[in-house]
């Protein structure tokens, strides 16, 4: 009896558990109709989408008394928001609601009855508020018609399919943990470009695309007046302006979103359903420090590594939860009028813009006396480019630091300002956390101008014993944990993983992983490839490389770039080894080794397997050129470079042993000479500067001789054109076939090993990329992201066409 009370006791309990959970989220609506409210008092209270993937309600700021009315992404851990109704107004915690009146108006009231927004729509048409599963708030009629949204008025950030057009902009936070609005916008100019604009208290300049490059140069055209963009549900980006962008993890199922971010910086997040974090996928600037405006006046943004905002010598920060704010000079300034002034150097620093005057040639002298006798000099910068050019400035605007930017910035104070403490530039709050370390700027040194005497003062030796010791205690603490403490097996092996991506080796470790070098996976121009397998059991190859990387620099460049780069068709690198004149490469072991082995001989791809290589090495290309945080020119795309996992997936080699260039800057050519005959593009041969369409120019070629089977040396040449190069005759062939109307010529160069099995579309698609990829004129060539999507176009088609002429 006693058992069966207590069954029923714990039936009612459960039951009434059920109850009271019912009645807690019997608030959550999946639309609104006219007369209904959304208060701030019940937390429960809310519109959800269909899909639960978005929800619209009132949203708070940690434990303010402030609430705003907006709409986040449910299942990110920090309930990421996406709109805002009052970003710079917020209502509140009690007696604040959103009604939907009977005049078919969205209203938000604060406790006091203030009316703080309101939808547009007074018609008593309007029937439903609901959200959509795009995350779009839509006021609908009783026939579904959208009469109001809120993908109309975005605030940060844009969503899959919300359309961008010349009237919308996206305006970042004002600081970091904030939601009012900033001073760096994403909006169409008037010349019909999509741009980011830095407008501060002190000025106004768009700072993207690069501002010192015209339109076309940055890839972009002004012709196109229509003026719209958006983001689509795979990660592609597209304008009017022909910019196009691909989120790094491009493909279907993700949750995306692009931010402009209270950095300045505009960024494509994916969400990882497993951890509700965001990851970055595309940021704009790989620079944040490029971003004007984004430390105030008289500031410096520098890595430390991290981008941080710092106060030059003889100033301090106005507002440390502010760096919008900049800093102010510690001294009278109306000293610097005076004859007892002198200069403080800092290194590596500029202050972008309003300059009263420029001059080449001249000395470092003449420069500091043209600053030394106007009163409207505050700084000069000196930079020797062949020459000396110097700039006078007006204003300390726009201060960053780069550690590859060869001039200094020399700024007035009064003598009796004292030499700057070692670590004065890194004790302010970090402002951006996104980008890749960089190099700490250098400590600032004293350039003491007065008349009798010039004095040096240097500090760099503190700062090097200071790195190395910060480095050392970071080393032997990492031995400590992880050598003399026993850790989970869990831990240590993802620690392993994470220290593993990119780690020196020493050569004798590397001697005993490939047992002496003995087994040669393949050589090439750059070195020898051979097999290993290291202590903790991975299998790796191992790249010995030529002494055209003994110089110290370039072998800095090589590992430094390709040890950041990450893509899935790219191959992955481990580490490296630098001890005498051993310079070697540890990358990841790659199965099937490379596509010549699976094309060229009785071990053939099938067409799906070859479609999938050419669409993988397309995107391993574009992310290269596009995407990556660094761009990189490959400059010896070819079947041997193009390596098979497990899975017959293309993973790119040998990109990171290509020069490097920035992005618009005065290195993006260069002509030493790399490459393959046969894949080498003609501007090689003609001594042209060399862009990224000499990959496009090997991708081409890869891709015709992937369709045909047959190495380019050994295609036949057609009897009208016998006295051309194979790939000139194989061209010209194929525009006369299609001139003609020829419906079968597709078939009559498709590899006959297939026996006819394979989509005669996407033959057809490959084969005429192949044609404008290996054009002459480099402008005629398409880009690889453009690539990319043509294939992705057709990469649903299945259909096996089995020739008639087999």
């Amino acid at each position: 009896m006693r058992s069966q009370t207590l069954v029923c006791f714990y039936l009612l309990f459960l039951l009434a558990l059920f109850f009271s959970f019912h009645s807690a989220t019997s608030k959550s609506h999946l639309q609104l109709k006219r007369g209904a409210s959304l208060s701030v008092d019940d937390a429960s209270d809310f519109l959800t989408s269909p899909d639960n993937s978005f929800t619209c309600g009132f949203h708070n700021l940690g434990s303010s008394n402030a609430y705003w009315f907006a709409i986040w992404f449910t299942n990110s851990k920090d309930k990421t928001i996406v709109w805002m109704a009052n970003r710079d107004r917020p209502v509140n915690s009690r007696g604040s609601e959103v009604h939907f009146r009977g005049d078919g108006t969205m209203i938000l009231t604060d406790v006091d009855g203030t009316v703080v927004w309101q939808t547009n729509t007074t018609t008593t048409d309007v029937a439903i508020a609901k959200v959509l599963n795009s995350g779009n708030l839509v006021l609908e009629n009783p026939q579904g018609d959208i009469l109001w949204q809120s993908f109309d008025f975005p605030t940060d950030t844009l969503l899959p399919f919300q359309t961008f057009t010349k009237n919308k902009r996206l305006t970042s936070a004002l600081r970091k943990g904030s939601y009012e609005s900033g001073y760096f916008n994403l909006n169409f100019g008037s010349d019909n470009v999509l741009r980011l604009i830095s407008d501060t208290p002190d000025t106004s300049s768009n700072y993207w695309p690069n501002p010192d490059l015209n339109v076309y140069t940055n890839g972009r055209t002004n012709y196109n007046s229509s003026r719209v963009a958006f983001l689509d549900d795979m990660g592609r980006f597209l304008s009017s302006d022909q910019l196009q962008i691909n989120a790094s993890d491009m493909g279907y199922g993700i949750k995306r979103r692009m931010t402009i971010d209270y950095d300045g910086n505009l960024r494509i997040y994916s969400l990882m359903n497993s951890t509700g974090l965001w990851e970055i996928t595309w940021q704009a600037l790989r620079k944040p420090c490029s971003v004007l405006g984004v430390c105030g006046r008289n500031a410096i943004c520098v890595y430390a590594p991290d981008p941080q905002c710092a106060c030059p010598p003889g100033f301090e920060v106005n507002d440390p939860s502010d760096w919008n704010a900049g800093c102010r000079a510690t001294f009278n300034e109306t000293l610097l009028h005076s004859q007892q002034v002198k200069f403080m150097e800092i290194p590596h620093v500029d202050f972008y813009g309003f300059d009263l005057n420029w001059t080449s040639p001249i000395t470092l002298e003449a420069c500091r006396d043209m600053c030394l006798k106007d009163f409207r000099c505050l700084a000069f910068s000196y930079r020797i480019l062949g020459q000396g050019f110097c700039y006078v400035k007006s204003a300390l605007l726009n201060g960053y630091e780069s550690p590859d930017f060869p001039a200094s910035i020399y700024i007035k104070v009064p003598s009796s300002v004292q030499p700057p403490n070692p670590s004065s530039l890194f004790e302010s709050g970090t402002m951006c956390g996104y980008a890749e370390p960089e190099r700490i700027v250098g400590s600032p040194s004293m350039y003491d101008f007065t008349p009798k005497r010039v004095k040096w003062i240097y500090i760099y030796s503190f700062c090097a014993a200071l790195g190395g010791l910060e480095l050392m205690i970071i080393v032997l603490g990492w031995w400590f944990l992880f050598r003399k403490h026993g850790v989970p097996a869990s831990v240590e092996a993802g620690y392993r993983m994470i220290s593993s991506n990119f780690k020196r080796y020493a050569y004798a470790e590397l001697k005993k992983a490939t047992t002496n070098f003995k087994t040669e996976l393949g050589r090439g121009g750059s070195g020898t490839v051979y097999i290993g397998v290291l202590s903790d059991g991975r299998e790796v190859a191992v790249k010995k490389l030529g002494d055209v990387f003994q110089v110290q620099d370039e072998y800095s460049t090589e590992i430094s770039t390709i040890g950041k780069i990450n893509h899935m068709n790219l191959v992955r690198m481990w580490g490296f080894c630098s001890e005498g004149r051993h310079r070697l490469l540890v990358y990841e072991y790659i199965e099937n080794s490379s596509l010549d082995k699976h094309l060229f001989n009785s071990n053939f791809l099938t067409w799906k397997q070859r479609f999938a290589v050419a669409l993988g090495t397309a995107k391993g290309l574009a992310y290269l050129h596009h995407e990556c945080l660094e761009w990189v020119i490959h400059c010896d795309v070819k079947p041997e470079n193009i390596l098979l996992d497990g899975e017959f997936q293309p993973k790119i080699a040998d990109f990171g042993l290509a020069k490097l260039s920035q992005r618009g800057g005065p290195g993006s050519e260069f002509t030493r000479i790399r490459g393959t005959k046969g894949y080498m593009a003609p501007e090689w041969a003609l001594n042209h500067p060399i862009t990224a369409k000499v990959d496009v120019y090997g991708y081409g070629v890869v891709i015709l001789e992937m369709v045909r089977g047959i190495r380019l040396s050994n295609w036949d040449v057609d009897d009208d054109y016998k006295n051309e190069a194979a790939l000139t005759s194989f061209v010209r062939t194929v525009k006369k076939k299609i001139e003609r109307g020829n419906s079968s010529w597709v078939e009559s160069f498709v590899d006959p090993r297939l026996e006819g099995k394979f989509s005669r579309k996407q033959a057809e698609t490959l084969v005429q990329i192949g044609l404008s990829c290996v054009e002459e004129d480099r402008n005629k060539r398409p880009t690889m992201a453009s690539v990319v999507q043509t294939l992705l176009e057709c990469e649903d088609d299945t259909e096996i066409q089995i020739s008639d002429n087999l």
